[in-house]
């Protein structure tokens, strides 16, 4: 055996002569031996013990195999499961590996067949922790600088600087800042930079989505809790166990669904939609929204106690007209990551494309000036992007009177909202999708303002 720490593990099974066997196999070939009677034993002992390998049985009367699996699994991707059973079928064995047992054996099995198995996930075990360890050293050489997200802004680099700061605590994380900022550029950085980088990064824009659907992919729901649930199905907060969740457009919940994340951050666990026993969670929550969530608190949309348990530490985005020098910056990267995947030569802006990249206002920020680059790559047949490629509203040029000759009234931030909807709705020909895309908003979101305003949607 290739492994200089002697592994552990753990066999789970409802028959105590096999288990007995079974102890004395693996501890006479050199492995620290733990059993478990049944699969309820089973679970209390994969959580206390923690072991390198799992090997059990696939029915038990209490607790199965494949619910051994999904525990062994969710505590630590990295523990291969060993499955037995005397009643194998192909059905059966495919539905084991489909989901993650690294074995798959038929009893009565011999001992050396059990234990090459055994050896074989013992060196797979080892190989997946000796490359995690060695991608976190590499992660601390290098450090955070090379794989920044792209800008050399003051505003931008205060930005960066404060997420390498609180990325390896387990803070709570609020970003803010407009659509198209970067907020979850943002939010990956953290997670990349934290000690969970290398678990899942889950996420989910909470105003794309109905009340209703939203929570079942939340908090998961039990079967027969509504229309078309006809199994169980786990949350995303379970599903990102020990991993990071970001919540996109939170100031889109609504009073409900608020009340239920609040009783996530500060119980941290959920309740299926339609269940009345709560799970534990271990998860690292960042959330982001541009909304005024001080202005949402005083209008009654958003909860205050939710908004102190998000707002452990803020994080402020600038937008790109805060940030214009970087636009040079930026426009050279999108062009060189279209080129990937477009896979042709990188195309090169001209003077005055790069002159009126740099003196529009972005009102869609950095989403924006990417869906313009990639526009204009595709409309530009040779190797030099000129104006003509841009979006109109990118170079046009729109002058002010010095002089006004009365004094205008202030609009209303609704108001200044809505013209800028209908303006940018108006340039891309009534098509509401392009119009979501270069706004920087869900589909969802704008179907909602227009239906305020009064649109047909």
């Amino acid at each position: 055996m290739s492994t200089t720490r002697i592994p552990s593990v753990l066999v789970v099974d409802d028959e105590t002569g096999i288990l007995e066997s079974l102890g004395i196999l693996l501890r006479n070939a050199g492995f620290a031996t733990h059993t478990a009677r049944g699969g309820k034993a089973g679970l209390e002992q994969l959580a206390l013990l923690q072991p390198d390998i799992v090997l059990s049985d696939v029915r038990m009367p209490d607790v199965g195999g494949v619910e051994i699996l999904a525990a062994a699994r969710q505590q630590d991707p990295d523990t291969p499961v060993i499955l037995m059973t005397a009643q194998a079928t192909l059905q059966s064995a495919m539905q084991a590996v489909n989901e993650g047992a690294f074995y798959y054996i038929q009893k009565p099995f011999r001992n050396d067949e059990l234990l090459a198995i055994l050896k074989r996930a013992a060196e797979h075990r080892e190989l997946r922790v000796e490359n995690r360890s060695l991608k976190q050293e590499m992660r601390r050489r290098e450090g955070p600088i090379g794989s920044r997200p792209v800008g050399n802004s003051r505003s931008w680099l205060d930005v960066l600087r404060l997420a390498e700061t609180v990325a390896p605590t387990e803070s709570t994380v609020l970003i803010q800042g407009e659509s198209g900022t970067g907020k979850e550029v943002i939010a990956r950085y953290i997670h990349e930079l934290s000690g969970r980088s290398e678990r899942t990064f889950a996420s989910i824009n909470c105003g794309a989505l109905p009340e209703s659907l939203l929570e079942s992919e939340l908090f998961g729901h039990v079967k027969g809790s509504f229309t078309g649930a006809i199994k169980d199905k786990s949350g995303l907060f379970t599903a990102a166990a020990k991993g990071t969740f970001f919540l996109d457009e939170i100031g889109e919940t609504t009073p409900a669904t608020q009340v239920k994340l609040l009783r996530v951050l500060q119980q941290r666990e959920v309740i299926p939609v339609g269940g009345t026993d709560p799970q534990p969670i271990d998860v690292r929550l960042i959330a982001a929204t541009n909304r005024e969530l001080e202005e949402e608190i005083r209008r009654g949309s958003f909860r205050t106690d939710l908004y102190y348990r998000l707002n452990v530490i803020a994080l402020h985005l600038p937008t790109l007209r805060q940030r214009a020098d970087d636009i040079p910056l930026l426009a050279e990267h999108f062009l060189v990551r279209i080129a990937e995947l477009r896979s042709e030569p990188q195309k090169v802006l001209s003077a005055d494309t790069l002159d009126a990249l740099v003196t529009y206002t972005w009102p869609g920020n950095v989403r924006e000036l990417e869906n313009a680059l990639e526009r204009a790559v595709i409309l530009t047949p040779g190797g030099e992007i000129n104006p003509s490629s841009l979006p109109e509203r990118v170079t046009q040029r729109v002058s002010e009177p010095l002089v006004a000759e009365r004094t205008p009234t202030n609009p209303t931030l609704e108001a200044v909202e809505r013209a800028y909807i209908m303006w940018v709705l108006q340039s891309e020909g009534g098509n509401k999708s392009k119009a979501a895309d270069t706004l920087g908003i869900d589909p969802s979101t704008l179907y909602r303002k227009l239906s305020r305003y009064g649109v047909e949607a």
